[in-house]
């Protein structure tokens, strides 16, 4: 198995994680910016968290993990740009890489389930 930092999933999930800090560093509604940023980190740590385990069914069961907060991440850029926290053409940018990350992630997945 590859070093999690190896990987371009990891990469493309701190990367947004990053972005996602930076542009809600202003945001005064502190439960929508906790809940944002911690979904954002959650991908890429369960990501980090699942190849530092022994097998590669405890690494897609974390990978399982990062998949679901990608989903919890896609929600509330929904909600922020519905209510305005969170500008159109960025939250469509983050939109569409949330989603690649879910893409990248079940492909991953399918690819260590197959080592077993």
């Amino acid at each position: 198995m590859y070093r999690f930092e190896e990987l371009d999933v990891w990469k493309m999930s701190a990367s947004l994680c990053a972005e996602i800090y930076k542009n809600s560093s202003e945001l005064r509604d502190y439960g929508f910016k906790d809940q944002i940023t911690r979904s954002s980190l959650s991908i890429s740590s369960n990501i980090a968290e699942g190849y530092e385990r022994a097998s590669s069914k405890d690494a897609v069961n974390f990978l399982r993990y990062a998949k679901g907060s990608a989903g919890e991440l896609r929600t509330q850029i929904y909600v922020g740009m519905k209510i305005g926290y969170i500008n159109p053409d960025t939250g469509k940018k983050w939109l569409s890489e949330s989603e690649k990350i879910s893409k990248m992630l079940s492909a991953l997945m399918k690819k260590l389930k197959n080592l077993n």
